[in-house]
């Protein structure tokens, strides 16, 4: 492997910083070989153990976009009730844009995924973030092809397992927005609307043990 230079470091710190989790789409078509490379810029992602435990499925079924639609409407209401008092702010954020997006990707977790023990015996959970890290590949390469990419979580695993007629023990993990967009967002959109702000890098690293001034900095803000 070569080493990268200045400017290669430079343009993977801007998409770094560029990508946003889109809510907005135009319905344009996805190019087939640009939603190639960011599937396999995905399926390059780290995963514990090689395990690879990442499926990705097409949604070309138009009555079945409209179903998973429908279904994260119905979960965006009952997210919107359990946030209490903030209830009102929840409905009114736009959270997915599933009628939207040019391409529909549902990931999931393999069946069977017991058998992968290396890395796993004392963290199960290592496949999920594997699947992540593959997801934040795909996320990346998007905003390097100009695509937006917006993960949408509103939604019961079991529901959407029956959906796509999923194995047992397969695991939907999320739905991707995909597409063209008119405009990336020059901020989160949930900092925009006032629903958190970023935290500043220096109150999360710790160093050799935990800082409980920062705990005690986050509980004072949450009061």
């Amino acid at each position: 492997m070569t080493a990268f230079d200045a400017d290669e470091r430079e343009t993977l710190y801007r998409v770094i910083a560029a990508r946003r989790d889109m809510r907005h789409f135009r319905p344009d078509p996805v190019d087939s070989g640009v939603l190639r490379r960011v599937l396999a810029a995905a399926h390059a992602g780290p995963s514990v153990g090689y395990m690879q435990p990442w499926r990705f499925v097409r949604i070309t079924d138009p009555e079945l976009r409209a179903k998973l639609h429908a279904h994260a409407e119905i979960e965006h209401l009952r997210t919107a009730e359990a946030c209490g008092e903030r209830a009102a702010e929840v409905r009114a954020l736009k959270l997915q844009g599933i009628l939207d997006c040019g391409e529909l990707l549902v990931v999931a977790l393999c069946e069977g995924r017991e058998r992968y023990v290396l890395g796993r015996r004392t963290l199960p959970e290592m496949d999920l973030c594997s699947a992540a890290c593959a997801i934040q590949n795909l996320w990346l390469a998007a905003r390097a092809e100009n695509l937006g990419m917006g993960w949408v979580s509103l939604f019961e695993p079991e529901a959407v397992a029956d959906m796509l007629a999923m194995p047992a023990d397969a695991y939907p993990m999320a739905v991707l927005c995909l597409g063209h967009v008119e405009r990336f967002y020059p901020r989160p959109m949930l900092e925009t609307a006032g629903w958190d702000r970023r935290r500043a890098l220096d109150d999360l690293v710790f160093e050799n043990a935990w800082d409980r001034c920062e705990t005690s900095r986050a509980s004072a803000d949450r009061a």
